[in-house]
């Protein structure tokens, strides 16, 4: 009689313990790596993505609900009246497969998702994000409001080495990078983010990239942007601190909050919204899991994240550089915000 082993595909409990111990491991070691790299320099600064654990993606999501961030409201508005055509546009006759980068709750992307449905009867989705959580709350709504989607989450990194799942036969992929994330990029990582999506792509499949537009004269204002960026709830101002109670949490860290305030800038040379953290008296910051102590002055601060604005033009220069091609344009009636197709030929 043969000898009984373990499933392959149901791993046993010590397994998946295992399993999970080695991912906790590896990613504490990223951010170890990323806070010494970035708390040591000059200025000092911390990768956006820190932001993103369990607490703070649910802060973003009230973000994009409050009053004074038109991003997402105005994208959401692109998205109803003009999502069909983007379908169809994309698809060219074929079949979709939708992935989408930085997913979160996916919500807007439900417009998205519709008009796929519709144009093809049923479609795969594929979200992309850091935050499990967020990608398991997205999955259960989405398959109980929109049962012709199948949702086929990945939990990763998609700055580092993301592989895709591949298309069945007679099938493209239309990629979704939307809410303005590639204005987190300063532009040259921008350039290297679109040139390697670029790489993992078919011919034929489509890239859809939402952005927010600079300032300009009778439209959006400076002021405009840094309410975005500085509501009068607060909740920006904890997503921003989040991300000291997560080093505490993580690292052993002994941020006090109350001794840092969130700030905001409008860079104009660089077309820029800049979020920071400002030290309010001079202090030493201690983190045990690094064996490292933190100086800083007063009013030094930590650069936590950039939004880039794009001008006009600028866009499609962009595009064009990282290989797509054909690049086509949407925008709300007031032009604060803009949403491009383009293809990798």
């Amino acid at each position: 009689m043969a000898a009984a082993y373990p499933s392959v595909a149901e791993p046993t409990p010590e397994v998946m313990l295992a399993a999970q111990l080695a991912t906790e491991t590896s990613q504490t070691s990223t951010i170890a790596k990323a806070v010494r790299a970035g708390l040591t320099r000059t200025p000092k600064q911390l990768p956006p993505w820190l932001f993103y654990d369990e607490a703070g993606s649910l802060l973003f999501e009230q973000i994009t609900c409050l009053p004074e961030y038109y991003l997402t409201r105005i994208e959401r508005g692109i998205f109803d009246t003009d999502a069909a055509e983007m379908m169809t546009l994309a698809s060219a006759g074929r079949r979709l497969r939708l992935v989408e980068l930085g997913a979160g709750s996916a919500d807007k992307t439900r417009l998205l998702l519709s008009a796929a449905a519709e144009l093809q009867g049923s479609v795969c989705y594929q979200p992309v994000d850091v935050s499990a959580t967020a990608l398991d709350a997205a999955r259960e709504r989405l398959e109980r409001e929109l049962p012709e989607v199948t949702v086929e989450p990945q939990v990763t990194d998609y700055t580092h080495g993301l592989r895709l799942n591949p298309c069945a036969e007679g099938e493209r992929r239309m990629v979704l990078f939307i809410g303005s994330s590639v204005g987190n990029f300063v532009p040259e990582d921008a350039l290297q983010l679109l040139s390697d999506l670029r790489a993992t792509l078919e011919p034929g499949d489509g890239l859809l990239l939402g952005v927010d537009m600079a300032p300009h004269s009778g439209g959006k204002s400076e002021e405009d942007l840094i309410a975005a960026y500085d509501d009068a709830q607060g909740v920006t101002a904890s997503f921003n601190s989040n991300v000291l109670v997560r080093l505490n949490r993580e690292l052993g860290a002994d941020f006090d909050l109350e001794a840092f305030r969130h700030r905001i800038k409008w860079n104009q040379d660089e077309s820029r919204i800049e979020m920071h953290l400002e030290s309010l008296r001079a202090q030493v910051v201690r983190i045990p899991a690094l064996d490292l102590e933190v100086k800083f002055a007063k009013g030094e601060t930590i650069h936590t994240e950039n939004s880039y604005k794009y001008r006009l033009g600028e866009v499609e220069k962009l595009l064009c550089a990282a290989g797509f091609e054909a690049p086509q344009r949407w925008r709300d009636a007031d032009g604060w915000f803009a949403v491009y197709l383009a293809m990798r030929g």
